[in-house]
């Protein structure tokens, strides 16, 4: 992670602004945490943030798309082979803000540029601490580049296959004794033909995809030790898949305000309020013509925590604190004939969600041991839950009010590091957690054709039950290596469970189970750098009743293998030559293993040669052997993920 920036405001007093949060790295270890830095993100071949996530192996989405021809419903994030849907298992957390949608709990990494980041923390397994509620699968802890990270002025314009464009840009100054950094990106392209070749029809047309982002960022000191940090985002996404007029769109604007002293006594307050929407339209293979048109989802995220850390000596950190997330959405769409194009139905869903949670930690040095522990109750709500329909001229066919629910929830986790000699480290967690479900999986129903999903109001809490061992070895001469076994049980959780044919509705089942291994290492040599990780998950599906023909069974879009591996290489200041290999195992479309999605090889290379101190030539490979990645596959309808993508472009920075 980038050192403090240091401002002197006089000769006798010096304020140190960091523009992070309060330090979080005392207990987490026993966790086994791993770091992404700002130079592996800064030089991913695809320039998106989801693909270098992948690095960490076991991280994956619901589907091997990336956010350029990707449904963005379908982008949730999770960690360990715990999928089965599309919605983030995994607490993702940027600035210590969550990012996931309000009403469907998808990730908008589109708007999540790595320039604009510092460094990227996962810790896989439950989580505790603020806004635990939502990490029953791990952690992913998002920071966003300080002023020591980003320069004066920079610029970059890519040009790519299929004629892609790329454009960021971003200022940072001083501001007194603090900072503001204001960015922008936007990216476009016509997209490549998710269709193989040999099924392809004259109706398929390129996965095209525009989004835009705008951020900025200013942090300024209170006072000595205390420093107040704002955060603003304004984000829109437009993708086509497949056939002409099947769009979808994203839009959203953030913001947050967060306060923290690195005082005696430790203080993180921070409140977020972010509004979303989306829309999409479903078009028949068939007719092609429009069968749905999800056309307003609007929605909303309040939310905020305290965290107080009192001195309790230097041996030992205390944390306690609440959190509370507010979520509301309502879903507006229009059913229409494929054969008579004409409007067949009109809906109308929503409801809302909460999450009050408070929470105490405490992590304890006693020599080479180091203890860890937390504990979390949280009050959660599901409320407001209506569906209603109408046919076209009017007539109320549905006029659904569903009972408000409440409960009280706990979940706490407990860890010991021990370092013994030599950098060698043994460590030891175990943790449980628990997931509301989204107000998508309770209202919306959804249609990825010819696969229709029915939502379930009746949805109960996923609880996450899990423990962990593994160790660490770091060596004197750059090399490390670390190994972790964990079982995970995910009980009650929300799975897309087929029927009837082409038709599914999401349901609670028994649990699903994971278990598996965990490998990574780094090994450096000069300007040389070797890094990769390695996953094997596996994870079954425990379903009694309704659900039987389930059980056994492996979750939809759940590999067993996942590997990765880097190579960087750094010959001079502002040069990086890199290589990235990523491996991922064959996995099941659908629930019924009816489907198989086989596995992949990709290779990504990156260049950055230097022309001036000020500018840089860059080039960038995405999948070099242009490997078919299958992302989707219903019988004999196939989707393809990203091909080759070759790009050329210049950087332009001044300090």
């Amino acid at each position: 992670m980038a050192a403090p920036a240091l401002y002197a405001q006089d000769a006798a007093e010096t304020i140190i602004v960091t523009g992070k949060g309060l330090d979080q790295t005392k207990g987490d270890p026993a966790y086994g945490s791993v770091e992404i830095d700002r130079a592996r993100l800064t030089s991913e071949a695809s320039g998106r943030i989801e693909n270098v996530l992948a690095d960490v192996a076991g991280f994956q989405q619901f589907r091997r798309s990336d956010s350029r021809s990707a449904n963005p419903s379908a982008q949730g994030a999770t960690l360990r082979a715990l999928g089965g849907n599309a919605s983030s298992r995994t607490l993702v957390l940027l600035d210590g803000v969550p990012q996931a949608d309000p009403f469907f709990g998808y990730i908008p990494f589109s708007a999540i540029a790595p320039e604009r980041l510092s460094s990227v923390r996962v810790t896989r397994g439950g989580g505790n601490g603020a806004f635990g509620a939502g990490a029953v699968a791990g952690t992913i802890e998002l920071g966003s580049a300080g002023r020591t990270d980003l320069p004066d002025a920079s610029l970059s314009a890519f040009y790519g296959s299929n004629n892609a464009t790329e454009l960021s840009a971003s200022l940072a100054t001083d501001l007194g004794a603090g900072f503001v950094t204001l960015s922008g990106r936007w990216d476009r392209g016509d997209g490549f033909f998710t269709t193989p070749i040999a099924a392809r029809q004259p109706s398929d047309v390129r996965a095209a995809y525009d989004s835009w982002s705008t951020g900025l960022r200013a942090v300024a000191p209170l006072k000595e030790d205390v420093e107040i940090q704002f955060r603003g985002l304004i984000f829109q996404d437009n993708r086509t898949l497949r056939f002409a007029g099947a769009d979808s769109g994203s839009e959203g604007q953030d913001a947050s305000m967060r306060i923290v002293s690195q005082g005696r006594w430790q203080v993180d307050a921070l409140a977020y309020v972010q509004a979303r929407n989306f829309n999409n339209i479903v078009i028949s293979a068939t007719s092609l013509r429009k069968t749905l048109d999800q056309r307003n989802t609007p929605s909303t995220g309040l939310g905020g925590k305290i965290e107080i850390r009192p001195p309790v000596g230097s041996d030992r950190q205390l944390r306690i604190g609440a959190d509370a997330r507010l979520s509301d959405g309502v879903l507006f769409e229009d059913a229409y004939s494929a054969v008579t194009g004409l409007v067949t139905a009109r809906r109308n869903a929503g409801g809302n969600t909460a999450t009050f949670g408070i929470f105490a930690e405490n992590d304890w040095n006693i020599g080479a041991l180091t203890l860890t522990g937390g504990l979390r109750a949280d009050r959660w709500t599901i409320y407001n839950g209506f569906f209603a329909e109408r046919s076209a001229n009017g007539t109320v066919v549905r006029d659904d009010k569903f009972a408000n629910r409440a409960s009280w929830q706990t979940s706490a986790r407990i860890g010991a590091l021990y370092a013994a000699r030599d950098g060698v480290a043994l460590r030891a967690a175990a943790y449980t957690g628990f997931r509301l479900p989204t107000l998508n999986e309770l209202y919306r129903p959804f249609t990825v054709f010819p696969v229709a999903t029915r939502a379930n109001p009746a949805l109960n809490v996923e609880k996450l039950r899990g423990l962990e061992a593994g160790f660490d070895i770091r060596s004197a001469n750059g090399v490390s290596f670390g190994a972790t076994l964990f079982y995970n049980q995910l009980n009650e959780a929300i799975a897309n469970i087929t029927i009837g044919k082409n038709l599914r509705q999401r349901g609670n089942v028994d649990a699903i189970v994971a278990k598996g291994v965990e490998l990574s290492g780094e090994a450096v040599f000069g300007n040389v750098t070797i890094s990769g990780s390695y996953a094997f998950s596996d994870s079954q599906v425990r379903a009694s009743g309704s659900a039987i023909t389930l059980n056994g069974l492996s979750p939809a879009q759940s590999p067993r293998h996942a590997a990765n591996a880097t190579v960087r290489w750094t010959p001079n200041v502002g040069a990086v030559l890199s290589a990235t290999a990523r491996y991922v195992g064959a996995q099941f479309e659908d629930d019924l293993e009816s489907n198989t999605l086989p596995s992949a090889l990709t290779l990504d290379g990156f260049a950055q040669i230097p022309l001036t101190t000020q500018a840089a030539l860059t080039g960038r490979v995405e999948n070099i052997f242009n490997e078919a990645v299958v992302t989707r596959k219903v019988d004999t309808s196939i989707d393809l993920g990203t091909p080759r993508i070759l790009w050329i472009g210049l950087k332009f920075t001044t300090r």
